[in-house]
């Protein structure tokens, strides 16, 4: 259940649903599952917002009798759309929903998305102390779930590094100008803008920063995770950093093979958002295969035991609390695309 039409359809949904596709093609083509069991997946478009996603998983539910569910795309269709599925006990697995509070809904919901806070906490931490970043100031989205904790996260690793605010400006989802804020923020003179957006308007925040002649430093957070940022705002992306869950540059022998798999069947390199829909679908197949049936309760209780399962994003366990647990990385675009941060 994806964001396949709206304003995040293209930078995130459609990846997802590649991610979801190929890794059920995998499964399937592997046997994987055994004595010739096969995953199907019934695709659900969610829409762009809370209401739509409702709609969408309580079909899945009631109409379609899937065993489990992959998505929503965001955080603000997940609070509204995940307890639907808790109260008919049918495991979600969080693929690309960041905020706090997403695993608290209930023992049937998981994530393998990173908290916004964890890659948060690791690129401020960075920025501080190898880049020498003092000042900063803050550009939020004040009306999404997403937006908000991405900006709660910015709050707090600012104060725990210890750092200066010299501004703090809001905007709306489906805002298009903002150089009012921008102009209010760079007069300030902050070492970096810290943005929390979606992908549609942080390509449009950097763009218009760096045509106000802001040259300092743009972090994001999850949201600029996107392809799709680095397409809209071109050249004007270079030095762009965010935290990450993933980061293509990985050695990782699985992390090799999924891009390459990928890639053939795409004809594009995945972007994050495609690798962890895949890493969700994946999850959820070993799950299957543990339970031995693809009965709901059976699937939860078999996805609650995952530990160091290889995936592209590395070794993957759950917490108790049905959290992920794996290496988060700091990027950096360099000549157009996200590269590991390294001074």
């Amino acid at each position: 259940m994806l964001g396949l039409s709206g304003d995040i359809a293209s930078s995130y949904g459609q990846a997802q649903k590649k991610g979801v596709e190929l890794a059920v093609s995998e499964v399937n083509d592997s046997n994987y599952l055994g004595a010739g069991r096969r995953l199907t997946a019934v695709i659900a478009d969610a829409g762009p917002g809370a209401d739509t996603a409702v709609t969408a998983i309580t079909r899945l539910i009631e109409v379609d009798n899937v065993s489990a569910i992959v998505g929503p795309t965001l955080s603000t269709q997940a609070f509204k759309a995940d307890p639907v599925a808790q109260d008919h006990r049918i495991p979600v697995i969080a693929v690309s929903n960041t905020v706090p509070g997403i695993t608290q809904m209930g023992d049937y919901i998981f994530r393998c998305s990173l908290p916004e806070s964890t890659v948060i906490g690791g690129t401020i931490k960075a920025a501080a102390s190898q880049l020498r970043v003092v000042k900063v100031a803050f550009l939020w989205g004040k009306d999404d779930d997403y937006t908000v904790a991405g900006y709660r996260a910015f709050k707090d690793a600012v104060s725990k590094n210890g750092l200066k605010v010299t501004a703090d400006e809001t905007f709306n989802r489906g805002d298009i100008d903002f150089k009012p804020q921008l102009e209010r923020l760079i007069a300030t003179g902050p070492d970096a803008i810290l943005v929390s957006a979606l992908a549609r308007e942080a390509g449009s925040i950097i763009v218009q920063a760096r045509s106000l002649g802001y040259t300092g430093i743009i972090i994001g957070g999850n949201g600029f995770n996107s392809t799709d940022v680095i397409k809209q705002a071109g050249s004007d992306a270079e030095g762009v950093m965010a935290g990450t869950a993933w980061n293509i540059a990985s050695i990782n022998p699985r992390n090799l093979e999924f891009i390459s798999a990928y890639q053939k069947a795409y004809g594009v390199k995945p972007d994050q958002f495609a690798t962890q829909a895949y890493t969700g679908t994946w999850l959820l197949a070993n799950a299957v295969r543990t339970a031995g049936n693809a009965d709901p309760v059976a699937v939860r209780n078999a996805m609650a035991g995952i530990s160091n399962f290889t995936t592209p994003m590395g070794s993957f366990s759950f917490t108790l609390d049905r959290e992920p647990v794996h290496p988060a990385v700091v990027q950096i675009v360099k000549n157009g695309r996200f590269t590991i941060f390294k001074p």
